[in-house]
């Protein structure tokens, strides 16, 4: 991959810069996205646009996100990186300041930039060829404002790399009330007697757009009752199924959890027939 977009302009990207008082490098201060795209056909683009427009509004970055031009952005970007399975990453800072001060300046232009990069295949709805995850978990130790989709994610890299130096996937979160709240990059269901629930949103939580999508897809389809609504570790250790879903991930059966099976530690027929449902569907949002 090597033409992106910044500012306006394609570019190879080793001739991209920006400015070292750019507060996107010096703060975090930033937003970002990255949406699939299988084949030019991109998945959940309107939603993640407009979550991208809330978490601009969330840090008051001023600017309005002008979807056509951010989808224009995509489609030239997969035709000058050659098609095939690509992750279009949206990425949009506060701009670059004369000083290095925390408050946020007046006046200054946001620095707008995205890149192609190839994803694997899309899951499919397959037993056999499913990739199946091993999780670790631990206490949720991050900022109160997980809702919000910053570039300044030190607090989930940190977490994911607990699982990661583990020999683990991912690495499930969870508060000191004991609730799950999400994954270091993930959302996280559980599925207890055929019952798929997922813990409620709020400031502890990224509204993640493939939980969105699923949601509304098991909903619409009404052959496997969801809950949104607290989930305990107790619960997720006596789980039949844990799934992590992202947009790069879809739905991922994970088949042990600190060392422990899941279940009988295999992939569950929930998880086939979800996943089935929402290879059917993801292309409608």
């Amino acid at each position: 991959m090597s033409t992106v977009y910044l500012n306006g302009e394609y570019m190879p990207m080793e001739a991209a810069r920006i400015s070292p008082m750019d507060r996107g490098f010096l703060f975090g201060d930033g937003i970002y996205e990255v949406v699939p795209s299988y084949d030019g056909q991109l998945v959940g683009f309107a939603p993640h646009m407009a979550r991208m427009q809330d978490g601009l509004d969330a840090i008051e970055i001023k600017l309005q996100v002008d979807r056509d031009a951010w989808r224009e952005v995509a489609r030239e970007l997969i035709a000058r990186n050659g098609g095939g399975n690509l992750g279009i990453y949206y990425h949009v800072s506060r701009g670059a300041d004369t000083r290095r001060h925390h408050a946020y300046p007046e006046g200054i232009t946001p620095t707008m930039y995205a890149f192609a990069f190839e994803i694997p295949p899309a899951p499919q709805p397959d037993k056999a060829a499913a990739t199946p995850y091993t999780v670790s978990t631990a206490e949720d130790l991050r900022w109160k404002r997980c809702n919000i989709k910053s570039t300044a994610l030190l607090g989930n890299v940190m977490h994911y790399q607990h699982g990661h130096s583990r020999g683990h996937s991912e690495t499930i979160l969870y508060n000191q009330q004991g609730e799950i709240t999400e994954a270091a990059a993930c959302n996280v269901f559980v599925v207890r007697h055929g019952i798929v629930a997922t813990p409620l949103l709020d400031h502890q939580k990224l509204p993640g757009i493939t939980r969105l999508m699923l949601l509304e897809i098991l909903r619409r389809d009404g052959s496997i009752p969801v809950q949104e609504r607290v989930v305990t570790r107790d619960e997720l250790h006596s789980a039949d199924e844990v799934w992590i879903t992202s947009s790069s991930k879809e739905i991922a059966p994970v088949i042990e959890i600190d060392g422990k099976p899941v279940g009988d530690g295999s992939i569950g027929d929930v998880w086939l027939a979800a996943q089935t449902l929402y290879s059917r569907h993801k292309f409608d949002f």
